[in-house]
């Protein structure tokens, strides 16, 4: 069975900083696309930053030239850097990941998500 788990979320204030961790496990073959999303209240899921096995990144727009993704590859891990986060930065952060494992092919996996409130 495959989990991702993330860790990090809580109270910011505004322009402070904050890091998320998101760790895949379980019988886990390759790791492909890795990302972070976020729901707000009322509002749908959207994509908050991707990256690619290879280290290629992917951004909302909203967030450029204030958060990061990497990953570690050996830890099947994957980070989001949150600097100079705004109110509107509040939500529930999942983690997403593309995962092949030893009984399924490449699946869609997620998070169960971890809560981010940024105060003003």
């Amino acid at each position: 069975q495959v989990q991702l788990v993330e860790s990090g979320g809580g109270l910011v204030q505004a322009g402070g900083s904050l890091r998320l961790s998101c760790v895949a496990s379980g019988r886990i073959l390759s790791i492909n696309d890795m990302g972070w999303y976020r729901q707000a209240s009322g509002k749908q899921r959207e994509l908050v930053a991707e990256i690619t096995r290879g280290g290629a990144t992917n951004y909302a727009d909203s967030v450029k030239g204030r958060f990061t993704i990497s990953r570690d590859n050996a830890k099947n891990t994957v980070y989001l850097q949150m600097n100079s986060p705004k109110p509107e930065d509040t939500a529930v952060y999942y983690c997403n990941a593309d995962i092949r494992s030893w009984w399924a092919p490449e699946t869609d996996y997620w998070g169960q998500g971890t809560r981010v409130t940024v105060s003003s």
